[in-house]
């Protein structure tokens, strides 16, 4: 069942004596996009990994939510789509045989229309589709990483760095397909360095600093995305 809220409590993540996760606390909303920002090595990967399911959290807990269900298990991971630093796609095979085997593991379905219909709207060139994906450029690799995240139609999308390896043109498109993901009611967690590219789509800023979070701001429903002046200017004042 689609999630439309997810409640961070006092997460910590440690890693033997060094912690990467000092108590942080979040809540995340459906409709909404959060920009997961801060420095290199300030937690945010870690935090996703946490939400992800595929990180186990040292202290905290965290909740997800349907309605006024709690969502867990096997059920919570149906709806989450995740676009990792590392592209998580099978080198040796094609796009739509990446995508067909996803689409087999979660029930969804992956005739060749569809999954057409899906790598067109990620931008990936059409006379790569049939090649296998070791043969693809970083951006190429991404636009399937994000095919393969979209595929189930997940209510809870978690994107690490999802810019990276794309031009202009393609960060922007990208920057629009996630506002659009946002309209329909997804929650989406963006970590990225590039504001440009979420600028006017973002509603949620949480800044994170050494593992803590010590920036978090909403806007009010009606009150649009933060533009990129007013992204710079939080991320300047607050993740340094």
């Amino acid at each position: 069942m689609p999630l439309d809220r997810v409640v961070i409590e006092k997460v910590g993540k440690r890693y033997g004596s060094e912690r990467a996760l000092h108590g942080v606390s979040l809540e995340l909303r459906g409709g909404s996009m959060c920009a997961l920002l801060g420095h290199n090595g300030a937690g945010k990967t870690t935090l996703l990994g946490i939400l992800s399911t595929l990180v186990r959290a040292s202290d905290g807990k965290i909740t997800y939510r349907a309605g006024d269900q709690a969502v867990e298990g096997d059920d919570v991971r149906r709806e989450i789509g995740l676009l990792a630093h590392a592209s998580l796609c099978y080198g040796e095979l094609t796009a739509f045989e990446n995508l067909a085997l996803v689409g087999k593991l979660y029930e969804v379905a992956s005739d060749r229309p569809a999954l057409t219909a899906l790598l067109d709207r990620v931008g990936l060139d059409v006379r790569a589709r049939d090649r296998v994906a070791r043969t693809y450029s970083r951006g190429m690799l991404q636009r399937l990483a994000l095919a393969r995240a979209m595929l189930t139609r997940p209510s809870l999308v978690l994107l690490d760095e999802p810019f990276t390896g794309l031009d202009r043109g393609g960060a922007l498109q990208l920057g629009e397909q996630l506002g659009e993901l946002r309209a329909t009611g997804a929650i989406v967690v963006v970590v990225t360095h590039d504001l440009e590219a979420i600028a006017g789509r973002t509603d949620h800023v949480a800044i994170l600093q050494r593992g803590r979070l010590v920036f978090e701001e909403r806007r009010p429903d009606d009150g649009g995305g933060y533009d990129y002046d007013a992204l710079k200017d939080l991320y300047h004042r607050h993740a340094n």
